[in-house]
């Protein structure tokens, strides 16, 4: 696969995201994708921050969209190649402090296989 075309799959990650479209979202994922995110361990701690499979996904970002209905990246770097997207974005959010956020997408087959989500 090629770094434009994995890019354009973060691309279209951020979009997603920022529409709050669930499936759009879901679709760029393996059936079996990981993700990790710190959050996960605060608002989820038996996940110890790792959860598995598109129902997992599903459900931590439904609640996510739920709970922060004004939840928006604003994306200031994405490097891609043949493997791995890097993006780096700020995370806004209603009355909280904005966060800057660096996740990396690996990507396999043309889908999301795991991702992994770094604040700082």
């Amino acid at each position: 696969m090629s770094s434009e075309k994995n890019k354009n799959i973060a691309l279209k990650w951020l979009a997603a995201f920022n529409q709050h479209n669930l499936e759009n979202l879901l679709s760029l994922y393996a059936e079996n994708a990981e993700h990790y995110s710190p959050k996960l361990k605060i608002r989820m701690p038996e996940t110890n921050g790792l959860i598995k499979g598109k129902n997992s996904l599903r459900e931590w970002w439904k609640d996510a969209f739920e709970r922060l209905s004004t939840l928006k990246y604003e994306p200031k770097k994405i490097v891609a190649d043949e493997n791995t997207v890097f993006m780096e974005y700020i995370r806004h959010v209603e009355n909280e402090e904005k966060l800057m956020v660096c996740e990396v997408l690996e990507i396999k087959n043309d889908v999301i296989i795991f991702s992994r989500v770094y604040h700082s």
